[in-house]
């Protein structure tokens, strides 16, 4: 009997392995999902390490990766993109590693990816933000969810506000801290919308550097005021949050400053504000005071325009516009401008352009395509150069139902427009090269044989008495920003 139970048992054990052998076996590869359009899902499409270390630092985040496809999927890598030089590591099933190569998930099955940094931002040799990607190659297909960290001690601005739309949208944001001035010991970093709100004064002394996350922007609200006192040699710079010398020229690289419709008195002196999409958007006047007085700014390297205004009012001395993608200064849906020893030279190379750098408009069409007019009671340049790469550098988009009220006095043009009428073109020099010094490294001092030296209006130099560079006009003074 006991023969007979073993051999029982010997022959369902060799059944029960047969069986497994037989099930393995027909286990094929087409139970893999392999179409290179099968995509990952993840629970973010960045992961932000915003803790401000003091000392070295270390923080850990969870990742979730879903497979939300009917068959299983084979990731033939995971990784972090920026190798050995990385500061991220990632962790799956216990091991931190730079890359894990054959993970499996299965049909409608997801996994944790454990992600670390390790980083000390009190080291100033650290980029100001640390970026990375974690690569992930599925049926040759790539996909990355990206990583940010604080490379050195600043003050972060991140959005932990939500604003919510009634379509079920909405945007998150940070309240800019008004109480007091910024501090300039150490640098501020903007992610998403830092807005100053309603009856607030964001006040930025001298020497305040402020770099911008990618589309990042400073959101001046209705009622809020914006006053940025840069002196000469201790200018206020916004710029973009990557440092790397790639992207020192780079435009396009974060959003804008938006003084919105009803912000008022806002004051910038001695800016530098470059490499962003539009360098400043000015809205609606709320009062009979400019929306902006603009004196002795840079701005400079932007994707679409340097001044985008709409309705608005504004003051602008001693200022340099340039090397922007779409235009220089768009002044529509009507206003009232007056710019003085300013530079416009727009030479972008990046792409190539068609537009001009100066457009002047009076009205907008709505989404019903109606025409609303919008007086344009001012637009003034004297003793100005505006100038460029464009065969024209302008656009007089006039509605003649409205208003359309402008003067170029003392100036050097480039233009294929009749400027014979001296109401509107009063002295100017027509498509003459004002000879910068390099246009291209954004240099627009004038050489000693340039058209524009002297040329300018005695009686419009004594109301800006000092260049751009602090020094004392002359009695005949130069065209542009620079004596």
């Amino acid at each position: 009997m006991q023969n007979n139970i073993f051999k029982i048992f010997t022959y369902s054990l060799t059944t029960v392995v047969v069986l497994l052998f037989i099930f393995t076996s027909c286990k094929k590869d087409e139970e893999f999902a392999t179409d290179p359009s099968v995509r990952l899902s993840f629970s973010a499409d960045t992961l932000r390490f915003d803790t401000v270390f003091t000392t070295l630092g270390s923080v850990t985040k969870r990742l979730m990766v879903y497979n939300k496809n009917s068959k299983s999927i084979k990731i033939s890598s995971i990784s972090v993109a920026g190798g050995s030089a990385s500061m991220f590591r990632i962790n799956i099933d216990g091991s931190p590693s730079l890359q894990v190569n054959n993970v499996e998930i299965a049909a409608n099955d997801s996994m944790y990816i454990f992600v670390k940094v390790t980083v000390n931002p009190n080291n100033q040799d650290n980029p100001l933000i640390v970026y990375e990607d974690i690569v992930f190659l599925t049926n040759g297909n790539y996909q990355k969810v990206s990583l940010t960290a604080w490379g050195q001690d600043a003050y972060y601005h991140v959005p932990n506000q939500r604003l919510n739309f009634s379509d079920g949208s909405y945007l998150m944001y940070s309240y800019a801290h008004c109480n007091t001035a910024w501090p300039t010991n150490k640098p501020h970093v903007i992610f998403g919308y830092c807005v100053v709100d309603s009856d607030s004064t964001l006040t930025i002394p001298a020497g305040t550097k402020v770099y911008m996350a990618p589309n990042a922007v400073l959101w001046i609200y209705e009622g809020g005021t914006l006053k940025v006192n840069g002196t000469l040699h201790n200018e206020v710079i916004f710029q973009g949050s990557r440092l790397e010398m790639d992207y020192r020229d780079r435009p396009g690289q974060w959003g804008k400053i938006w003084l919105s419709a009803g912000s008022k008195d806002n004051e910038i002196n001695y800016a530098i504000i470059k490499n962003a999409k539009i360098g400043l958007q000015v809205d609606t006047v709320v009062n009979v005071n400019p929306a902006l007085k603009l004196d002795n700014t840079i701005i400079e390297n932007m994707s679409i325009a340097g001044i985008y205004a709409q309705g608005s009012k504004i003051r602008a001395t001693n200022s340099i516009v340039s090397n922007c993608g779409q235009y220089a200064i768009i002044l529509s849906i009507g206003g009232d401008y007056e710019f003085l020893h300013c530079t416009i030279g727009n030479y972008w190379n990046e792409t190539f352009r068609n537009t001009p750098s100066i457009v002047l408009n009076n009205y907008y069409k709505d989404v019903n395509e109606v025409i609303h007019l919008r007086p344009l009671v001012n637009a003034r340049f004297g003793n100005c150069i505006i100038y460029g790469n464009a065969d024209e550098e302008f656009l007089l988009d006039k509605n003649t139902a409205a208003t359309f009220n402008f003067k170029f006095e003392y100036s050097l043009l480039k233009t294929a427009l009749n400027t014979s009428n001296t109401t509107y073109y009063d002295h100017c020099k027509i498509n003459l090269d004002p000879i910068f010094t390099n246009a291209g490294l954004n240099d627009f001092s004038l050489q000693t044989n340039s058209p524009a030296i002297g040329s300018g209006s005695p009686s419009i130099g004594v109301l800006v008495p000092y260049d751009i560079k602090g020094k004392p006009r002359a009695f005949n003074p130069n065209m542009g920003a620079i004596e």
